[in-house]
C-alpha cells in the first residue's frame, strides 16, 4: 500500500503534529510532502481565473488537503475528491489595502478591483463580507493575480489597489502596517484524494486534533512555521513572534444542512456556470469515514 500524503496548507497544525510526533504517535505510514512550491511563489501564479477549484480538477497530489468549504463541496459533488464530514475549520481573511491608500471604509471599495483567486475562499469571501454594504455588481473582483502569495505580492508591489489574504500573508499585511478594511473570515473543509484507507484518515485527524490543542495552548512556539511555505523574498522582513495562530480546526460535523444552505448560496450568486454544480446529493459528495 502507498503511503499516507500529507501536504500542508498554509497552516500550522501538520507542521506542529510532524514536529510533535503526533503522526508517529498514530503509526500512520505517511510522507510529508509541500506540494505548492510556495517559498519560489511558483505554485501560486497560475494565471487569469485559475484558482482552488481548478486544482481540484486537475487532481491534487495528496490524500488530505483544504480549501475553501465552498469549493470543496461542488468539486466534491462533480466528483473531484470527497468532502470530508467530520470537521471543518475557519481561517482569519480580510480585505487589505496599502497604508497610504485613500480607502477607509468597505464602501470605498465600491468598484475598486479586489484580487481574489478565482473560485477560490477569498472570491466567496470578499462577496460574502461586501455585500452587506453594496450590491453584487458594484463588487469589482479581479482574478489576474493567482492565489495567496502571488495577490499578497502584487498588492506589495503596487500593482493591485486592494486585495484579499489569510493565515500568513494575513498577518504579514498587518505587520507592514496594510490596512485591514473589512474582515472576512471564512469556512474552510477538507477533500480527500484517491482512496486513501479511512482508517489513515481517522489516524491523521486525531494528530492533527492533538496539534490544535498544542497550538490553542502555546501559539508562539509554532507560529515560526508559517516562514516553511513563504516566499523566501520576504524572510528577512518576517516576524512571525507578532502573528497569530491563524486557522482553527473545528471538530463538529460540517452537517448535510451546512452542504446545502452552502449550495443554495453559491448558485444563487452564479458563481458556476449552470449545471456546473454537480449533484445536489450530501452522501454523493461526503467520505465515508472509519468507525471508531
Amino acid at each position: 500500500m502507498e503511503k499516507f500524503v500529507v501536504a500542508p496548507h498554509f497552516r500550522l497544525h501538520e507542521w506542529v503534529a510532524e514536529e510533535k510526533g503526533y503522526f508517529a504517535d498514530e503509526k500512520l505510514d505517511y510522507e510529508f510532502r509541500e506540494t505548492m512550491d510556495s517559498q519560489a511563489s511558483q505554485g501560486h501564479h497560475i494565471g487569469n481565473k485559475v484558482g482552488a477549484y481548478q486544482t481540484f480538477e486537475k487532481g491534487r497530489a495528496c490524500n488530505v488537503s483544504g480549501a475553501c468549504h465552498w469549493t470543496v463541496n461542488v468539486a466534491a459533488s462533480n466528483g473531484h475528491g470527497k468532502l470530508y464530514p467530520d470537521c471543518y475549520s475557519v481561517s482569519p481573511a480580510g480585505v487589505f489595502v496599502p497604508p497610504d491608500s485613500k480607502i477607509r471604509t468597505p464602501e470605498d471599495l465600491r468598484g475598486v478591483p479586489i484580487s481574489v483567486g478565482f473560485q477560490s475562499g477569498s472570491h466567496y469571501a470578499t462577496i460574502q463580507a461586501l455585500e452587506q454594504y453594496m450590491p453584487l455588481a458594484d463588487i469589482n473582483l479581479s482574478f489576474n493575480d493567482g492565489l495567496l502569495f502571488a495577490r499578497m505580492e502584487a498588492l506589495i508591489d503596487g500593482k493591485t489597489q486592494a486585495c484579499s489574504a489569510f493565515s500568513g500573508p494575513y498577518y504579514f499585511l498587518e505587520q507592514l502596517g496594510y490596512r485591514k478594511i473589512i474582515d472576512s473570515t471564512f469556512m474552510m473543509a477538507t477533500s480527500i484524494t484517491g482512496e486513501p484507507d479511512p482508517a489513515d484518515v481517522a489516524k491523521y485527524f486525531r494528530a492533527l486534533r492533538r496539534a490544535q490543542h498544542a497550538i490553542d495552548l502555546r501559539p508562539e512556539l509554532y507560529t515560526h512555521y508559517y516562514r516553511n511555505e513563504f516566499p523566501a523574498r520576504f524572510h528577512d522582513v518576517m516576524d512571525t513572534r507578532r502573528w497569530g495562530p491563524g486557522e482553527r480546526i473545528v471538530f463538529e460535523p460540517y452537517s448535510r444542512e451546512i452542504f446545502e444552505d452552502t449550495r443554495r448560496w453559491v448558485s444563487e450568486r452564479d458563481i458556476f456556470e449552470k449545471g456546473a454544480m454537480g449533484s445536489d446529493k450530501y452522501e454523493d459528495a461526503i467520505f465515508s469515514v472509519a468507525a471508531e
